[in-house]
């Protein structure tokens, strides 16, 4: 088969800092890519300056990348990449669907829907029916794989063929897509671990130390575990690229949006505050609500994920919800 033959022209939807490091992979592995924008601004510097200051500054971009304000632009695509916030995805799908003609529909957006508890797989079919679905998740800083840097990810469908072809067509030697049959799994990574990352630069804008970091990485670590099992994903899933990876790249580094918001609220900061000041979503802020409903209904505990929701949307102090963690019961590491 050529490279990419039957997916030469990708469409992006959506122009942050991630939807346009992914149209620079796209275009960098070969054909033609379109990107979507609602910012006027985002798509004019796109087109005229080919870059993108307001989302992504300092990286320049392949001159061969078209942007449009028009869904209609993307009819035409063989496949597209789908990287609106997880809140939104809902309402940009439905706008999309008069445009669509069944291809290929990859989500790169990382979150939970907060009035339905749905994940974004499920968002996906109901507002686009019959649309070829995959879960691009992993350890990636959009700015990294923009200027080529080596990255490696999970790209998740039940299709084989279909994730061969997306491989195919995106892959590159630094670019590196593995294979999975687990959306689910893949989903439910790339969602809490934003979470966790809130919780891991609280504590280290609380200056907890590294002790109290790798304990929580690990700790939350379990409480995405059986959250995914629950759902149905599987625990190796879990332990992979879209989850462990990128788990420990987010809590790694204040480059995550989530991390530094939290270091921002350990450090005393409101998140009013803190949210007037960004123009880029931090997805762990709503997704925090989702998980603990979510978990609250299938009965999993996730005290982590519970405390950071209390801090966020019910107005617990940071140093109250610390010490109640810490004043948990003691157990057993592992239960079955």
């Amino acid at each position: 088969m050529t490279r990419g033959m039957d997916l030469n022209h990708i469409g992006i939807v959506g122009g942050g800092a991630w939807g346009t490091a992914l149209a620079a992979v796209a275009k960098a592995a070969g054909g033609d890519v379109t990107l979507w924008a609602r910012e006027t601004e985002v798509v004019e510097a796109i087109n005229t300056g080919h870059d993108n200051p307001l989302f992504l500054p300092g990286v320049k971009l392949d001159p061969g990348i078209r942007a449009t304000t028009s869904l209609a632009d993307l009819g035409g695509c063989d496949a597209a990449l789908f990287v609106v916030p997880a809140q939104f995805a809902h309402s940009v799908l439905t706008e999309l669907r008069p445009h669509w003609r069944g291809q290929p529909l990859v989500l790169c957006a990382k979150g939970i829907e907060i009035a339905t508890g749905r994940l974004m797989t499920e968002v996906a079919a109901s507002a686009l029916p019959g649309a070829p679905v995959a879960v691009l998740s992993g350890p990636t800083f959009a700015a990294e794989v923009a200027k080529g840097l080596p990255t490696a990810i999970t790209l998740a469908t039940p299709d084989r063929a279909l994730g061969e072809r997306l491989a195919e067509r995106l892959g590159r030697s630094a670019f590196r897509p593995y294979w999975s049959d687990d959306p689910i799994g893949a989903e439910i990574g790339g969602a809490v671990k934003n979470v966790l990352a809130i919780a891991c630069g609280i504590v280290q804008g609380r200056k907890l130390g590294d002790n109290a970091r790798a304990a929580l990485i690990t700790r939350g670590m379990a409480e995405m575990a059986r959250l995914g099992v629950a759902l149905g994903g599987r625990a190796e899933t879990l332990m992979g690229l879209s989850g462990l990876g990128d788990l420990v790249l987010t809590c790694s580094s204040p480059q995550s949006r989530n991390m530094s918001l939290g270091l921002d609220l350990g450090a005393g900061r409101t998140l009013a505050e803190i949210l007037a000041e960004r123009r880029s979503v931090a997805e762990g802020v709503p997704t925090a609500k989702a998980v603990t409903a979510l978990a609250a209904k299938l009965g999993i505990d996730m005290p982590i994920c519970a405390a950071v929701d209390a801090i966020l949307h019910q107005g617990a102090a940071v140093e109250g919800a610390i010490t109640a963690l810490l004043a948990r019961p003691f157990r057993a590491e592992h239960t079955r």
